[in-house]
């Protein structure tokens, strides 16, 4: 029987950027040979009510997202749909194409089952992504986007980047996922302030018509993140998306001296934010927690602690891509022993 785990030691043998190109094509050419993508959906597509929600408006038949980064360029919608992911996160995209930063800029910490990247918004641009996702959308489930600002665009033009790719996206995404999180554009993170963010969903508001979230770093004292997600809601944001990856470096033996860590390392840091913001906003805004999420144990607790969705990507790196089934199956087992009807009951309960 193929196993995963069985042939990873040969594909992290490659360069991490080199491999995930490598996914890409398989994932463009998948959906070209008649039968596969159906075939594969009926392997790994968990359907069972308790799992099922609706929120802000949209369906999720389970709570398993892909985090932003993974698709970047939105080229493998339909093989990642296949995988039995409930919602895709895409991008981020900024207005014009970018290369990003120097390679190498993406490394494996295998022992300690994280990945650091410092890709630097590489992406085609915003003109080729909404051209790609007009002939696809409307789609089975939902997609966001997450949308970042050109590297060089000054800080004092960095809102009309975002308010460009909202009214873009506008017509083929189901959400925004606001990115001023990264650690991998310089100077982004500054615009993580009260001023910046009431002006910046305020304009977005008046653009983009469905839900916008804001996507925090995992780096800020939990008084600032407090009242940054404090001024986003207040604003017209319908939620937060706890966190992006981590500077502290300190959580792997061999760190690079740039990029952000994701993967179990940031497992404690991004669930300690969720139970803070979520001591305040649960059940009042939507949550989404990524970070470190690897199975369904760990799924399960940040639902308990608020989350209403999770996201994952470093995890399926080093799980494979059978992941989301066994996330799921397992979740149905959680659950069902713990005499929740729905997914939804078990949500905050831990707080």
């Amino acid at each position: 029987m193929f196993s995963y785990h069985s042939i990873r030691p040969y594909l992290f043998k490659s360069d991490p950027e080199k491999a995930h190109s490598f996914v890409e094509k398989i994932a463009k050419l998948a959906p070209k040979i008649p039968g596969i993508l159906p075939l594969l959906s009926q392997k790994t597509c968990i359907q069972n009510p308790i799992l099922a929600q609706k929120i802000d408006g949209m369906s999720f038949y389970n709570p398993i997202g892909l985090a932003a980064g993974f698709d970047k360029n939105a080229t493998m919608i339909p093989m990642l749909c296949a995988l039995g992911f409930s919602y895709l996160e895409l991008g981020a995209v900024t207005p014009n194409p970018q290369e990003g930063n120097e390679k190498p800029r993406l490394w494996r910490h295998i022992q300690e089952e994280s990945i650091q990247n410092a890709m630097g918004f590489n992406n085609d641009g915003s003109e080729v992504i909404v051209n790609r996702l007009s002939k696809l959308y409307p789609f089975a489930i939902p997609l966001g986007m997450n949308i970042g600002k050109n590297k060089i665009t000054s800080q004092e033009k960095a809102l009309d980047d975002y308010l460009l790719l909202a009214k873009k996206f506008a017509n083929c995404t189901d959400y925004l996922s606001v990115n001023i999180s990264s650690p991998n554009t310089p100077n982004l993170r500054d615009l993580q302030n009260e001023a910046f963010i009431k002006e910046l969903f305020l304009k977005l508001c008046e653009i983009y018509s469905k839900p916008i979230y804001l996507k925090i770093a995992p780096d800020l004292e939990i008084d600032s993140i407090l009242k940054l997600t404090e001024v986003a809601i207040q604003n017209g944001a319908r939620g937060i998306i706890a966190t992006n990856t981590t500077l502290d470096y300190s959580l792997v033996q061999n760190p690079k001296e740039k990029g952000g860590l994701s993967g179990r390392v940031l497992t404690q840091k991004s669930k300690e934010i969720l139970r803070q913001i979520a001591k305040v906003y649960a059940k009042k805004t939507t949550l989404i927690s990524v970070g470190g999420i690897s199975n369904a144990q760990e799924a399960f607790e940040r639902i308990a602690l608020g989350a209403n969705l999770v996201q994952i990507y470093s995890a399926l790196i080093f799980e494979g891509p059978m992941l989301v089934k066994k996330i799921n199956e397992d979740l149905v087992q959680i659950l069902e022993s713990k005499g929740f009807l729905n997914i939804q009951d078990a949500v905050g309960i831990n707080l």
